[in-house]
């Protein structure tokens, strides 16, 4: 009969067959590794960092030769118009340029839609899609840090992306001997709208892309977002005046982005609307209230980001 008992490594002090030989191999390699002994930069750096490269990203600067087209041809569009203009003025020694500077963006709010709808996306559903938000998190930055990054980014692209046709009017109004006072004038006034345009686009795109880690999903929804209010808007508007209700029409334009940033624009800086004739924002308290408005959507936009970034990364 065996010896169960002897057989026993446990009180044999004996080793499983296949245990030796594994201890036996094992190794300790030396791959290469080594401590970073260099300066630590800190949140700051890293925020500054993440701006630029969210910039860069925006108009396809270190991406691809395919994702370069859609954001250089945009703005080739963007531009375009105000070439033109420039060339008009010159040929035929014009005393001011057809467009206000302050009209350029309104003018052109579908080219700033398609822009902003691929750059939002672009920002940061890629990073919700394949989950590279706890490697962010894993550094000094906090989830401010990253949402105010986004937002900086993207704000500073929409006003690049707008101010630019700007710089081409005003040096062009320049070159035409055009008023130089009455052209400074309205070119800040124009950069003053950019601004308050790209602030407010800024923090509703990137809320709305940041529900989808699907880019063409934020794609599209951030293209319904900016367009579909501002048509529903602008043909509420239309009926309303023809039904002769001119000052309901007036308040009906801080239904949308687009007739908020005209009302904006038309109320303060001394630009004409598209609104229907008698709905001047201007007039009593309707230009306050559409200042009051902008800036209030702008910070729960912002606000509600902070909080979609609350838990993610986790």
């Amino acid at each position: 009969m065996p010896n169960d008992h002897a057989a026993d490594p446990a009180t044999t002090g004996g080793t499983p067959a296949g245990t030796a030989t594994a201890r036996g191999d094992a190794r300790i390699h030396d791959i290469g590794y080594r401590g970073y002994d260099g300066p630590r930069l800190g949140r700051s750096h890293a925020r500054r960092a993440l701006v630029e490269q969210s910039v860069r990203g925006a108009f396809g600067i270190g991406r691809s030769a395919k994702s370069k087209i859609l954001p250089m041809l945009l703005l080739a569009i963007m531009v375009l118009p105000a070439v033109i203009m420039v060339a008009v003025a010159l040929v035929t020694n014009l005393d001011d340029l057809p467009l206000e500077y302050t009209r350029y963006a309104v003018m052109l709010q579908p080219v700033l839609g398609l822009y902003i709808a691929l750059a939002a996306p672009q920002m940061v559903s890629l990073d919700l899609r394949y989950r590279t938000i706890p490697l962010y998190f894993s550094r000094p930055l906090e989830r401010t840090d990253y949402v105010a990054s986004k937002l900086a980014a993207l704000a500073t692209a929409i006003f690049l992306f707008t101010s630019l046709p700007l710089v081409v009017l005003y040096a062009g109004a320049l070159l035409a001997e055009l008023d130089a006072g009455d052209q400074t004038v309205g070119f800040l006034q124009g950069l003053a709208g950019a601004v308050v345009f790209a602030l407010l686009h800024a923090a509703i795109a990137l809320l709305v892309a940041s529900l989808t880690p699907r880019r063409g999903f934020g794609v599209a929804a951030v293209i319904a977002v900016l367009t579909v209010p501002y048509f529903a808007a602008t043909s509420l508007q239309v009926i309303l005046h023809d039904l002769g209700n001119t000052a309901a029409a007036g308040w009906v334009g801080l239904l949308s982005p687009g007739t908020l940033m005209d009302g904006v624009q038309g109320a303060y800086l001394g630009g004409d609307t598209d609104f229907p004739p008698g709905s001047d924002p201007s007039a009593g308290g309707m230009g306050l209230a559409y200042l009051l408005v902008t800036v209030g959507l702008t910070a729960l936009c912002s606000f509600l980001l902070v909080r979609r970034y609350r838990k993610e990364g986790i």
